[in-house]
């Protein structure tokens, strides 16, 4: 696998309990701390991937936008490439970044990068978000099937 035009910092992780996984915002303004309220059981990550002795938990989450889902690719390519170890990297988000359907450019780039990871999920824009309102009031049918597989992905054996 190829190594990334640009890598994320690798860091231990600031604490690593009560969280089932880190949500790892691959760019600022990926929507992670929406995505922290809106499914319970993740924490944000800081934008480092939170190494430590043990096996870490991750989902990647990034924006729509080009820039954002070239930003994803490059943190898979990290993680596949073997530069972070000791992570389970469990998929990637991607948080609609504007209203309406996604150029066809930008979901063929997004479909390209899903064969990097092992699962990928989708948001749509919620304009509620935007404007500043609660994640819980305004939850979008995708992120219940998201909570579900973190949560089965993530429960103890």
């Amino acid at each position: 696998m190829p190594r990334p035009e640009r890598a994320l910092p690798v860091t231990r992780p600031r604490t690593g309990a009560g969280q089932a996984w880190w949500w790892l915002g691959v760019h600022g303004g990926a929507g992670v701390s929406t995505l922290e309220r809106a499914v319970p059981g993740g924490r944000d990550a800081g934008r480092a991937w939170p190494v430590s002795g043990g096996s870490q938990s991750v989902v990647l989450v990034a924006r729509t936008s080009a820039n954002g889902i070239r930003a994803a690719q490059n943190a898979a390519q990290q993680w596949a490439s073997g530069m972070v170890t000791g992570i389970d990297l469990l998929g990637l988000v991607v948080v609609a970044d504007a209203p309406g359907r996604r150029p066809k450019v930008l979901q063929n780039l997004v479909r390209l990068v899903s064969g990097a990871v092992p699962r990928l999920w989708e948001i749509p824009w919620v304009e509620p978000w935007r404007l500043g309102e609660s994640p819980m009031a305004h939850l979008p049918k995708e992120c219940a099937p998201m909570a579900r597989d973190l949560t089965r992905l993530t429960r103890p054996v």
